[in-house]
């Protein structure tokens, strides 16, 4: 049983910082890149970071470039996401994932957790 559990997200104000989490359980996922997307209201799921396996190579969207940072620990099986000088417009549910390989594209991604909520107030 493959399971993804992200935490870490919750109510904070435009310009403060937050820090999820997505804990991997029944397999070991560092040998494979991985990813957070996140789906607001009304929208799509959209890209928002990927890291590859060795954690040295990093992308992101551009809405989130310079204030997002996504890192990894492979010996505790666990996908970090530093949200940093947040905006309303970050509001959404996060979501992470392991993917097939090191890509921007949910298509490439195979494995993802429940979603942890973020909100962030005026």
């Amino acid at each position: 049983q493959v399971q993804l559990v992200e935490s870490g997200g919750g109510l904070v104000q435009a310009g403060g910082s937050l820090r999820l989490s997505c804990t991997a359980s029944g397999r070991t996922f560092s040998s494979y890149p991985m990813g957070w997307f996140r789906r607001a209201p009304g929208k799509e799921r959209e890209f928002v970071a990927a890291i590859g396996w060795t954690g040295g190579l990093t992308t992101y969207a551009s809405s989130v470039k310079g204030r997002f940072t996504i890192s990894r620990d492979n010996a505790k099986n666990t996908l970090y996401l530093q949200m940093n000088r947040v905006e309303p417009e970050d509001t959404a549910v996060y979501y992470c994932a392991v993917g097939r390989k090191f890509s921007r594209s949910d298509r490439e991604y195979d494995y993802w957790g429940q979603g942890t909520q973020v909100t962030v107030s005026t």
